[in-house]
């Protein structure tokens, strides 16, 4: 397998799923869904392997959710699942970062949670390895670690949704571009960060990659 940088913050649109793993779920005392919960962030979001990571001046409480991330490497609409990995051209691991005192307000109030959950710099992404055939995306393990402590451990055999789903659901509403990502859930574990720590996510099939949290000029 072979990894690449340069793409992963050339992206038309950056498509996040909910509550794809029942223990998450779960731990945030969500219902589960019953299709695919889909919100998204721009691409001033990402932040490649090597630069920091700013904390948030709009809230408190910074929490990291560890996932594996597909890249959609062809156009496609109304994909069919038997049909939808062969959209994809490249796999890696990033954190959909989120404010969750600012996520716990606006829920109570009924507000959308873009303030939580679309921040500049809330979507670490790290190198993509290609995919191919020989990468099964059912059974994908990794971890997330805070300062060397491990915080989540997700398989992506657990996913409610599999990425075909995914891949289906999403394009039946958006014509999906080359380009595009798709963050596929979090498992359980989410936990805080803070200023100086440094997090970190790996896969032996995907490799390792980390950021630190730095404080906002």
């Amino acid at each position: 397998m072979t990894q690449d940088a340069d793409r992963s913050v050339s992206v038309p649109r950056v498509f996040c799923i909910g509550r794809n793993y029942v223990e998450h779920a779960r731990e945030m005392k969500s219902e589960l869904p019953t299709a695919p919960v889909i919100f998204l962030k721009p691409a001033s979001c990402l932040v490649p392997v090597g630069q920091a990571v700013h904390f948030p001046r709009h809230g408190r409480e910074l929490h990291h959710e560890a996932e594996l991330v597909v890249r959609i490497g062809r156009a496609g609409r109304d994909v069919p699942k038997s049909e939808a990995l062969s959209l994809v051209d490249g796999v890696t691991l990033g954190l959909d970062l989120t404010m969750r005192d600012v996520q716990a307000e606006l829920k109570q109030k009924g507000l959308p949670w873009e303030k939580a959950k679309a921040f500049d710099e809330s979507a670490p992404i790290g190198a993509f390895t290609a995919y191919g055939p020989s990468l099964d995306l059912h059974d994908v393990v990794f971890t997330c670690r805070v300062n060397g402590e491990v915080r989540q451990e997700g398989r992506t055999r657990d996913m409610i949704f599999d990425v075909e789903t995914l891949i289906a659901e999403v394009s039946g509403i958006w014509a999906l571009r080359p380009g595009d990502l798709i963050y596929t859930g979090t498992p359980a574990g989410v936990g805080p960060l803070a200023v100086g720590d440094r997090v970190a996510v790996a896969s032996e099939k995907l490799g390792g990659f980390s950021w630190e949290i730095v404080a906002s000029g």
